[in-house]
């Protein structure tokens, strides 16, 4: 059973994700709150696996519970996905920064949230369809303005151009292909990326490739 908590200060935001959860034998909304600081009491009362949480909200907004989340130890194994009106939402760059696993339109179908909180209870991260490509764009343009993450040194170079892939938005599957190796090979490098930039999923990792000009591949 995958355990969720939605923070968003519109009420038919969370009523539409309560009823969503319900219909399905595998969720269970544990609990919902209309701002970030009584919604990140919930999360430490509940300490759920996903987290829906909405960007712009008032008395904390998403970006600060988001913090709060991830600097938490007691909640390391919370996984974060935002919620957000406009795909390029210029605080969505912060978020998948500072931890998310992803995020997701407002306007989304309900298959696609779904599918959101399973990927991302998984430990896996999710890009919304049809965005992610212009999300690394967007950081690709601001690549000038970022420091490089510190430990970029300590990469292998066959880890550097896994990780380059991953930032042009190819999956394992994908990589593997263009590298001429196994899936599993690709993952092994992928997995040890993460470990040395202490990236807590992919999306992060894409954040902190593009920060250090790795990505994307010519």
């Amino acid at each position: 059973m995958i355990r969720v908590v939605v923070v968003d200060d519109q009420a038919l935001i969370r009523v539409g994700v309560r009823t969503l959860l319900r219909s399905e034998p595998d969720t269970k909304l544990v609990g919902e709150a209309a701002d970030g600081r009584s919604g990140l009491a919930v999360i430490r009362d509940t300490a759920p696996d996903v987290v829906l949480l909405d960007i712009r909200m008032p008395e904390m907004d998403g970006l600060a519970t988001l913090r709060e989340i991830t600097g938490d130890q007691a909640l390391a194994s919370v996984r974060v996905v935002m919620l957000t009106t406009f795909g390029l939402d210029e605080y969505v760059f912060a978020a998948l920064r500072d931890g998310a696993s992803g995020f997701i339109l407002k306007d989304a179908d309900p298959e696609e949230l779904l599918r959101a909180v399973r990927v991302v209870a998984r430990g896996e991260s999710l890009l919304s369809p049809g965005v992610t490509r212009s999300v690394i764009s967007q950081f690709t343009r601001r690549v000038s303005a970022m420091i490089a993450h510190p430990g970029i040194k300590d990469l292998t170079a066959r880890e550097r151009e896994v990780v380059a892939w991953v930032a042009a938005g190819l999956s394992n599957d994908e990589i593997a292909t263009q590298l001429v190796v196994s899936a599993e090979t690709v993952r092994t490098h992928v997995s040890r990326a993460m470990l040395k930039l202490k990236a807590r999923d992919r999306a992060q990792l894409v954040v902190f490739a593009v920060q250090s000009g790795l990505g994307p591949p010519m």
